[in-house]
């Protein structure tokens, strides 16, 4: 069998920056086993599967995959997706829906920019679980995680200013023995309105170049705390990425740019 395959990389207009998603579009699914393998070959980040979607609901229904495990919302590879779409397969739409686990997403094209619309999951304070604070190597000023979010492993940790989030080195080993944590890290920045970094070795990735979704709650937050609505915000790792960023009620917007670097196909 031959599965066409693409590698884009996501909120960026370059190729090597940003975050790099694998896309293989299909006509049906492969098996769930076969989709992980897959993406553990890829061993990128994500990899993402679509087919058309035969309910009605949405244009075409999208799953994601770390190396992993499957997961219920990403970023990035909806927007390599999306950008796939819309340069091959759709380019007089100027909008398409996917079907997923956290419900309808939908993209629209903005000039360059990629503009997606996702749900806001407002961050509320909790308390640390044991050992987070020795694996991230700090303490932060104040811990989060969201409770509306369908599975609440993913923290965030806000510290002071731009320059800590950078100098960040935290032990991955300690963090894989916390089995449901994920922790990103945000601060104001210095020449965007807030920065962060993402790690996640339980989910088979020690550190994320640009997580969309983790803006479904950096969005609210920082929105909220600095009285304004549109937002800029960098991931800082070392590929780094930016994201034009909105409130909408409810939702979210998050746009970014696109450069696609393989096309081919997977002989399984």
């Amino acid at each position: 069998m031959r599965v066409p395959i693409y590698q884009i990389d996501a909120f960026t207009e370059n190729v090597f920056g940003g975050n790099p998603a694998a896309i293989c579009p299909l006509y049906s699914w492969l098996t769930d086993p076969t989709m992980q393998s897959i993406a553990a070959e890829n061993n990128l980040a994500e990899t993402a599967f679509f087919v058309p979607d035969d309910t009605g609901e949405a244009d075409f229904h999208l799953r994601w995959f770390t190396p992993a495990v499957e997961v219920d919302l990403c970023g990035h590879a909806t927007l390599a997706s999306a950008a796939l779409i819309f340069d091959d397969l759709m380019p007089d739409r100027p909008e398409i829906s996917f079907r997923t686990r956290s419900g309808i997403l939908r993209v629209r094209r903005d000039g360059d920019y990629y503009v997606m619309n996702f749900p806001s999951y407002p961050p509320a304070k909790r308390d640390a679980p044991a050992g987070l604070f020795e694996a991230l190597g700090t303490e932060p000023v104040a811990l989060f995680d969201a409770p509306q979010e369908p599975e609440r492993d993913r923290l965030m940790a806000v510290f002071e200013n731009e320059d800590q989030i950078r100098a960040l080195s935290p032990d991955f080993g300690a963090l894989r023995k916390l089995p449901t944590v994920s922790i990103m890290a945000t601060a104001p920045g210095w020449q965007v309105d807030f920065v962060s970094r993402y790690f996640a070795p339980n989910h088979g990735i020690d550190e994320d170049p640009v997580t969309g979704s983790n803006h479904c709650l950096l969005i609210p937050y920082w929105a909220d705390r600095l009285g304004k609505k549109k937002l800029v915000g960098r991931q800082i790792s070392a590929r780094g990425g930016e994201l034009k960023c909105s409130l909408l009620g409810d939702r979210v917007e998050m746009a970014g740019k696109a450069a696609r670097y393989l096309s081919g196909h997977i002989e399984i």
